[in-house]
């Protein structure tokens, strides 16, 4: 395991962080308490200390396993969890981005988790109506008290986060130094403007979803059942087969399987990219932490990338035609080299790429 740096914050996290949907089996399906303590420990072996969880997942149950786990050691570990989603059903308040609901929310997972402070508190989700300055001066509140140390925002729309950040930066408030996104060889959308954003915010992007619910271990080629009920994901009539083929193939000639191949690709994306890695075994567990030890040569990366290219549209498709790239970076464009970027690509490749 080697590590990384969570954003501007200066903390030092593990290449794979562990997600704990799973823990629990409240919803039918899952980890049992004790399997779920078992895969953090086996996570914690292998030299993971980034935990992430939320309020929401099995009804709180997960961030008990993980207080009674973590019990005697939990400042070892760079703890986050989630606010937003609804957590009593029928009142109102119990949902939201607004104070009331960060702090209530807040309090309860200090309890279930059996700790003082959380190290990243993670906004689930985009509550329009809850305006964005209270949030940031709800969450820096949060920092000062000294009940979160960073904050971070999941699945929000890359112009919001921009103006989060710059907003928290104005006015001296803490801002965000993570995003989640739902990121892989299938999804690679986000990569039109979210991960740009990421980059130049400097934040890390914890990527969920990074097997897209299965797809990406081959499971389902060959007319296996397509159709994944349990995430409202709905793959029947997927055209994406091809793209999850070429993963077979480099997993089988490296002697891999293919989801380390997908966790290996993830972490060769540009910027701080952390998959999240989830289980409901120990046997999932530990075939996932092998992919560290998988590096996709030049080869397979350009296979991966070139099979899987979004189409990322306006205005990335009209910047990146010859006549516009003259126009904009002058006639001499193919003699000057960005020394921001650590490949000093030419800005030709820039404009391609991007």
């Amino acid at each position: 395991m080697r590590y990384t740096l969570l954003g501007r914050s200066g903390i030092r996290v593990s290449e794979l962080a562990l997600g704990t949907m799973t823990f629990g089996d409240d919803w039918g399906w899952g980890a049992s308490p004790e399997t779920s303590a078992r895969l953090l420990d086996l996570y914690a072996e292998a030299g993971g200390n980034f935990i992430d969880t939320a309020n929401a997942y099995t009804g709180g149950t997960a961030e008990s396993i993980i207080g009674r786990a973590l019990k005697g050691r939990r400042d070892r570990f760079v703890l986050g969890t989630k606010y937003t989603m609804q957590a009593v059903p029928g009142d109102l308040n119990s949902a939201g981005n607004h104070r009331k609901s960060l702090v209530s929310s807040l309090e309860a997972s200090l309890r279930r988790l059996d700790t003082d402070y959380i190290d990243v508190l993670w906004v689930h989700a985009r509550d329009t109506l809850t305006p964005l300055p209270e949030l940031m001066r709800a969450l820096d509140d949060q920092v000062r008290a000294g009940k979160v140390l960073h904050v971070g925002v999941s699945d929000w729309l890359a112009w919001e986060i921009a103006q989060a950040n710059t907003l928290a930066e104005l006015r001296d408030w803490s801002p965000f130094v993570g995003v989640q996104l739902r990121y892989n060889l299938l999804s690679r959308s986000v990569e039109s403007e979210l991960t740009v954003m990421a980059q130049a915010f400097d934040l890390a992007v914890l990527a969920w979803g990074p097997l897209a619910e299965g797809r990406l271990t081959g499971k389902y080629l060959d007319g296996a059942e397509g159709r994944i009920t349990r995430g409202g994901w709905d793959f029947s009539g997927d055209q994406s087969d091809h793209i999850v083929r070429a993963v077979v193939d480099i997993a089988e000639a490296g002697g891999w399987t293919p989801a380390q191949v997908a966790f290996a690709w993830l972490r060769s994306r540009p910027g701080t990219v952390i998959p999240l890695l989830g289980a409901t075994s120990e046997q999932q567990l530990t075939g996932n932490l092998a992919s560290l030890d998988v590096t996709l040569d030049d080869d397979a990366l350009h296979r991966l990338d070139e099979i899987s290219a979004p189409r990322l549209g306006f205005p990335h498709d009209v910047m990146a035609g010859e006549d516009m790239i003259g126009l904009t970076y002058g006639d001499q464009w193919r003699q000057v080299t960005d020394h921001r970027r650590a490949s000093c690509r030419p800005v030709n490749d820039n404009a391609q790429r991007a």
